[in-house]
């Protein structure tokens, strides 16, 4: 078969890379200079952003800002895979017990990763291209709103989207064909997912004709005042027509295959089991995330045992607020409980986020040794977006150029509960969370590159979720709402241990997913049966929080019990950020190298 132009290009990285190592001298000879581990990890991530050019965006690095590969092509997945073979055997090559401590920990990573991703692409993830929760025509509204990571402060900027928006169409040509493919090998989403993903793509904000609505033309209400008129004008113009005719067909054309043809033909059960080689491929996604061989059924136990272990906690907090009925009562209760939601405004959410951080901030010295430089915001998540999404963090770019955002969706301000966890929802997705975790990975130039910008589900969220459990150190949860808050996040991670397990093994269906979640967690049923549908969109994912959570919890207690009066908290901190994200058995390894030298 013909190979595309994308097969093309990785064909062209893939000779790239064969030459790294290699450079020309004076000499009539050519010198060929050793291969390292540091010079196999910069030459990866190089070429890796050549395939991956938004995730160079994403992190500052402008040079792709203008192009958009159709990565879910197979031919292009055909080149990824040699790509990551190629890398493997330069690994090969060196001598592993001759590398530094540091130098394994970067072996070690790399070699995790290139196996991650070659496995990955066995299952066939191209099947299902995005859903309600990710992927490319999510993400693509907010790079072409302006307010996110896709710059537009020059005309260059502005030319740059203009080319990725051309590029657009095919993506999604290529994502109707891969649904169509996944239907023909019996790999679907569940109809209640897609029922969502229809209503998405057919979204005021993507396809409203008036294009002071829309959100691609925000670049254009928002021109930075160095441009000039004919340059406003030609911009104007230019995506005026462009969206018109390329992005806003493009979306209802999506929206109407998922709805005519992909919803009829999507399956009616909850969970991966019902799929060829659901089992394995559960399997997969369960090790991916966590890092670990633990296996389904070791997790969906863990689950229940964390689950019962936090309901004796949220009985204290019952008791302390003098409620007379069970628990299963006291969690329906504080749903409605007028003193759970205090709030009336989107701005008195938003001063509520902010007086938190002005409540941790004099602690944070004694906690860490080292302190992000990256700028921090608190934001609104997008209307286009609100109602379907949850409380996240966006990272800033290195340069500092744009801030780290906590992104909170507040549909109804007079809703908001804090007993959903509000003062343990900003330690985790904000400071000392994702944006200490995140900034400081990212600031580190020692660290390879791959690494710099590299992420594990279970490092980065487990260290997040690691932080809900600071509060006290730091002065929260004083309230017993808000603690009972802290305690509904906990139960969270521990009821999508069992959750995600239950439903992708099918022993729990989505409706049973979703009144067990709500027995345990004081959450209302919106927002229970969007976290259940999360968790058939991502198998595996839900469960890197808790299994990472626990893994840096028990080193911090193990090392604080052999270390004794030599252990400081925030060195132990510094040095579990040190390197970025890793998988747990490296963290491990690291970690016991560290307590050593102490």
């Amino acid at each position: 078969m013909k190979k595309n132009i994308f097969s093309a290009f990785v064909f062209i990285v893939l000779i790239a890379f064969n030459f790294v190592g290699c450079k020309k001298t004076d000499s009539p000879l050519t010198r060929v200079t050793p291969v390292t581990i540091d010079s196999i990890a910069a030459d990866y991530y190089e070429q890796y952003l050549k395939l991956y050019p938004l995730e160079a965006t994403a992190q500052g690095d402008r040079r792709y800002n203008d192009q958009l590969p159709i990565n879910i092509d197979k031919d292009f997945i055909s080149g990824e895979i040699s790509f990551y073979n190629s890398v493997q055997n330069q690994l090969k090559k060196l001598d592993y017990k001759g590398l530094s401590d540091d130098e394994k920990t970067i072996y070690d990573v790399l070699d995790y990763t290139l196996k991650d991703k070659i496995e990955r692409y066995a299952y066939h993830p191209e099947y299902i291209p995005f859903t309600q929760f990710g992927g490319l025509p999510l993400d693509f509204p907010l790079l072409g709103s302006g307010e996110g990571s896709q710059p537009f402060k020059t005309v260059k900027d502005y030319e740059d989207w203009l080319k990725r928006m051309e590029s657009f169409p095919k993506w999604m040509e290529v994502a109707t064909e891969n649904f169509r493919n996944g239907i023909k090998n019996g790999v679907v989403l569940p109809k209640t997912l897609v029922a969502k993903m229809v209503v998405q793509m057919k979204a005021d904000e993507l396809t409203d004709p008036a294009l002071e609505k829309n959100i691609f033309f925000g670049p254009i209400r928002n021109f930075p005042k160095s441009f000039t008129a004919s340059q406003k004008n030609q911009l104007t113009t230019a995506y005026s027509e462009a969206i018109t005719k390329k992005i806003i067909p493009t979306y209802i054309a999506m929206g109407d295959f998922l709805e005519n043809e992909y919803l009829p033909k999507s399956r009616d059960n909850d969970g991966l089991n019902a799929l060829p080689n659901g089992k394995e491929i559960y399997a997969y996604y369960a090790k991916s995330w966590t890092t670990t061989g633990k296996t389904p059924q070791e997790i969906n136990k863990l689950g229940l045992e964390q689950v019962a272990m936090l309901r004796t906690e949220m009985e204290k907090v019952k008791q302390e607020v003098g409620f007379t009925g069970t628990l299963d009562e006291f969690i329906s209760f504080v749903k409605t409980d007028p003193k759970a939601m205090p709030y009336s405004t989107t701005k008195e959410i938003l001063a509520g986020f902010n007086s938190i951080l002005t409540t941790i901030k004099p602690k944070l010295p004694q906690m860490f040794s080292m302190n992000p430089e990256t700028p921090f915001e608190i934001r609104q998540t997008e209307k286009f977006r609100e109602a379907t999404a949850s409380a996240e963090y966006m990272p800033g770019t290195p340069d500092g150029k744009r801030p780290g955002i906590f992104y909170i969706p507040i549909p109804d301000p007079t809703k908001f509960n804090v007993t959903s966890g509000m003062e343990s929802l900003f330690l985790h997705e904000a400071i000392p969370g994702h944006h200490y975790q995140i900034s400081l990975q990212q600031e580190n130039t020692k660290l390879p590159k791959f690494m710099r910008f590299g992420w594990f589900g279970a490092f980065g969220e487990g260290w997040a979720h690691y932080c809900e459990t600071l509060g006290p150190e730091f002065g929260l949860y004083t309230d017993p709402y808000q603690r009972m808050g802290y305690l509904s996040d906990q139960m969270l991670r521990a009821v999508r241990l069992v959750v995600d397990t239950g439903i992708h093994t099918g022993t729990m269906t989505r409706d049973q997913a979703i009144e067990y979640f709500l027995t345990n967690i004081s959450y209302d049923r919106g927002s229970a049966v969007a976290e259940v549908e999360r968790y058939m969109a991502m198998p595996g994912q839900a469960l890197s929080y808790k299994i990472g959570a626990l893994k840096i919890r028990e080193l911090r207690d193990t090392y604080e019990k052999k270390l004794g009066p030599k252990f400081n908290l925030a060195n132990f901190h510094s040095e579990v950020l040190s390197q970025g994200c890793l998988p747990l058995d490296v963290l491990d390894r690291k970690m016991s190298i560290w307590a050593k030298k102490q």
